[in-house]
């Protein structure tokens, strides 16, 4: 018998989990490339339950020296442990899973960790699937044909702020619905603007129209590309200057 009470050439193998984390100590000073321009590094974690995919996305992100990979998991349940463990800024989320699916998933981490940047991961790039994930809170929304070289981009505009989804920069594959508004814009989209040209701020936009601020951000970074501005005043100026409001 060897020491560990098992006999010779059985000893324990290590099993490879569902959830792999880096090793750091929170309580002492983070090393020295830790830091990008005097900033931390943007601490993501992955939860997707295809392998090849996890690696791809570490991969797609190795060279970026302001995101680091702090964390993966392969089901709902294993990510929501692991969140509160490594503390992530931003989670990469598949929007179907074992053990939780992604929307069921982005709830309760919107629900336990409200400050959490959530992009949702998925096959299908139709308004519906997009729509859902960003009505349930998600900050943006990723197609697993996105360019691996645009990832890490896609990371800081959502971490900064900037709702992302694949719609807004090429219009996606679906046909979009014709215009009902001059400009190009929707009805939704028009009614937004003219709550923007009065100062609302998202959230008071959000209660108005009755739909929740993510849905708002989606339809302004919409406005914005059919404008072809880059913010509020400048949506404003050009609305006013074009006669889409009064």
């Amino acid at each position: 018998m060897g020491r560990d009470g098992l006999p010779p050439g059985n000893a324990p193998t290590v099993k490879e989990h569902d959830i792999r984390t880096d090793t750091f100590d929170m309580t002492t000073t983070a090393p020295d490339d830790s830091t990008f321009m005097g900033k931390p590094p943007m601490r993501v974690a992955i939860a997707d339950d295809h392998r090849l995919m996890l690696d791809g996305i570490k991969r797609a992100l190795e060279t970026a020296p302001d995101i680091k990979v702090v964390g993966e998991a392969m089901t709902g349940e294993d990510l929501l442990a692991l969140v509160p463990r490594v503390r992530p800024d931003v989670v990469i989320l598949d929007m179907r899973m074992p053990k939780g699916d992604g929307l069921s998933t982005l709830q309760v981490l919107q629900k336990k960790h409200p400050d959490l940047k959530v992009i949702m991961l998925s096959m299908f790039d139709d308004p519906e699937n997009i729509e859902k994930a960003l009505g349930y809170g998600a900050a943006g929304y990723v197609v697993k044909s996105i360019n691996p070289l645009d990832l890490a981009s896609t990371i800081r505009g959502v971490f900064e702020g900037t709702v992302y989804h694949p719609r807004s920069v090429s219009g996606g594959g679906a046909e979009a619905a014709p215009p009902a508004a001059p400009g190009g814009l929707t009805t939704r989209e028009l009614a937004i603007l003219k709550l923007v040209a009065e100062g609302l701020p998202n959230l008071d936009i959000a209660s108005r129209l009755f739909v929740t601020e993510q849905t708002v951000k989606f339809h302004l970074s919409n406005i914005y590309r059919k404008l072809g501005v880059g913010n509020r005043t400048e949506a404003t100026r050009y609305a006013y200057r074009n006669g889409l409001i009064d």
